[in-house]
């Protein structure tokens, strides 16, 4: 099994063993640095702590570091290029980190030249360990998936050509089914000539997903009771592609998979922890940011005038479709919808300002929700809040849009991170499938690591306007 259900969040075993094994190598990397150095001192020093405590402080910083600019994505397309660039951002990130722990705490602390020797004997292992591992994608990585059915439906899963898309799975074929119009390449079509479970135990089949047109006709119950019994794992569509792509696909969605499905969960202790943490996080981001707003407005005064206006205030759509008006540092010109009428943000679009483009591409704009998170109208992780003009329209021509009113819009979210920026109908459709995900799913853990996440869309720019 190569993907495994962790706090209600998919997270993919092979991702899960690299962090682990990355993990160790950080972890020797500490000890080599002290053997190299023969720092005896910091060894025997009873003011410091104990060096395996030291070590692992310094190992989860970095891993935290490297999970914040996305190196463990299976979405990481860049290249040997792209990686090493991450890897220095990572590196660079925490040893911001570890000056800020051992600032607070002087007992972790490792001498100057321990750190050094361990952050390059680290960058050498972890580059080398993915050059083998990561980018050869060996096949013990992978789910052996048999999907069962040739039509319309099992069709929609070779569109998922992405290498990124197929890192957790191995199509070994699509098995044909009587009365069923073959619709996948003639090429990646099984006729079974043996029972189905025999087929699949021969050729070490890891998992059935049922892709049938009609499952009252076609679905051959016993075979799959056979499978399942033989400790098969027996999947439908939805959850398959909610599993691999992270998001709940729309074309494939009816109300009963909904009612059916785990996930959904709304109670009292998930509802305080969450406000905790959005409490928490809010007063900690504020603490951190002050300085960058105190210059935004001098800016926007600067480029404009003092009498100009330096936050936007816009009503926009929260929990349960109440409004709420949305605080954001003004970007635009003061007359960018003279007219009234709501328009989509576009790219390069000529109603921004030159502080204005700065301040989106940094994410600087979106600042002053720290604010509506405070108050309650926002949580810091959640569905972006949109305006009531467009959610009517959206509401009207695609299924299930109200549905992401479930929970509080957020500041970041799974959308953001996952798809860039929407300015039109067909980009929201994409985006409520990122944000469903989200709803069904939502818990303290994802939260966490959707902020982790976006430290890497704010170095990297992505998906702003």
């Amino acid at each position: 099994m190569t993907t495994i259900r962790l706090f209600k969040h998919y997270v993919r075993v092979p991702f899960l063993l690299m962090g682990l094994t990355e993990a160790v190598i950080l972890l020797l990397s500490v000890y080599l640095g002290i053997y190299i150095r023969l720092d005896v001192v910091s060894l025997t020093t009873p003011d410091n702590a104990p060096l395996i405590v030291r070590a692992l402080v310094f190992s989860v910083v970095l891993i935290f570091s490297m999970i914040a600019v996305g190196l463990y994505q299976a979405r990481l397309r860049e290249g040997i290029l792209g990686f090493l660039l991450r890897m220095i951002a990572s590196f660079f990130l925490g040893i911001i980190g570890l000056s800020a722990v051992f600032y607070i705490i002087p007992s972790l602390f490792l001498g100057r030249g321990t750190i050094a020797i361990a952050m390059l004997s680290a960058f050498i292992g972890i580059a080398l360990f993915r050059q083998i591992i990561y980018w050869k994608e060996p096949s013990i990585f992978k789910r052996r998936v048999l999907v069962l059915g040739a039509g319309e439906k099992a069709k929609a899963i070779t569109e998922l050509r992405r290498k990124s898309d197929q890192f957790g799975f191995a199509i070994i074929g699509f098995a044909h089914l009587r009365g069923e119009k073959d619709a996948v390449e003639q090429d990646k079509i099984i006729y079974l000539d043996r029972p189905l479970k025999e087929f699949a135990l021969h050729n070490d089949i890891d998992e059935i997903v049922l892709a049938v047109n009609d499952r009252r006709k076609s679905l051959p119950i016993h075979d799959l009771l056979e499978c399942k019994m033989s400790g098969i794992d027996i999947l439908d569509m939805l959850s398959f592609f909610e599993r691999e792509t992270s998001k709940i696909r729309l074309d494939q969605l009816h109300p009963s998979w909904l009612v059916f499905s785990d996930g959904f969960a709304q109670n009292p202790f998930r509802l305080g922890s969450k406000r905790l943490f959005d409490i928490i996080c809010s007063l900690c981001l504020l603490a951190i940011s002050w300085p960058f707003m105190l210059l935004t407005v001098i800016a926007i005064w600067m480029e404009d005038s003092w009498k100009s206006s330096i936050l936007y205030r816009q009503v926009r759509v929260g929990e349960f479709g109440r409004p709420f008006q949305v605080l954001k540092f003004r970007s635009m010109r003061e007359d960018a919808e003279k007219n009234g009428v709501a328009q989509w943000a576009k790219k390069n679009d000529s109603r921004v300002t030159l502080v204005g483009g700065l301040i989106r591409k940094t994410r600087i704009d979106e600042l002053p929700q720290i604010f509506n998170v405070l108050r309650g109208d926002m949580s810091f992780v959640g569905p972006r809040p949109e305006r009531p003009q467009f959610v009517v329209q959206l509401c009207e021509k695609i299924p299930y849009y109200e549905e992401r009113h479930r929970v509080k819009p957020g500041i970041t979210g799974w959308a953001q991170l996952l798809y860039p920026y929407g300015s039109s109908e067909k980009d929201a459709m994409e985006k409520l499938q990122y944000d469903l995900y989200y709803v069904k799913n939502h818990s303290l853990f994802l939260d966490f690591l959707i902020m982790l996440q976006t430290a890497e869309v704010i170095l990297f720019g992505k998906g702003a306007r």
